[in-house]
C-alpha cells in the first residue's frame, strides 16, 4: 500500500475544502505537458478546482484551471507534481503527502 488512507482522506477533505487553491507547475510538469501534449498551455501558476483521490494506482489528481483554453478540456495531473507556496495554509500536509507519496514508489519500483 503507498498511501497512508486515513491520512489521505483527511487531506482530500482539507483540500476540498480550501478549494481554490493556487498552485505552482513544476519544472517536469510544464516540460512533460510541453512534449506530450504541446497544444496545453498551462501558466507557471494555476488553480486547484478540484481533487479527487484514485487510490494507490494515481494518489491525489487536481483539476487545474489555467486558462481559457482548459476550460474546454481541463488539466489533470498528479500533486505530486506541483508545488505550492509555504504561506498556504495546507502547504506543510500537502508536502508531506508529496514526500511520502514519492518515497513509497520509489521504493516499489525498486522492487
Amino acid at each position: 500500500m503507498i498511501d497512508n488512507f486515513e491520512k489521505t482522506e483527511l487531506l482530500l477533505t482539507m483540500l476540498k475544502e480550501a478549494l481554490p487553491i493556487r498552485a505552482n507547475v513544476t519544472r517536469y510538469l510544464a516540460d512533460e505537458l510541453a512534449n506530450k501534449s504541446p497544444k496545453v498551455i498551462l501558466p507557471n501558476q494555476c488553480n486547484i478546482v478540484d481533487v479527487v483521490y484514485t487510490g494507490d494506482m494515481g494518489g491525489i489528481l487536481c483539476w487545474l484551471d489555467g486558462n481559457e483554453e482548459n476550460a474546454k478540456s481541463p488539466v489533470v495531473v498528479s500533486i505530486t507534481h506541483l508545488s505550492f507556496d509555504r504561506n498556504i495554509p495546507l502547504s506543510r500536509d500537502i508536502e508531506a503527502y508529496q514526500k511520502h507519496r514519492v518515497k513509497k514508489l520509489k521504493q516499489q519500483s525498486r522492487r
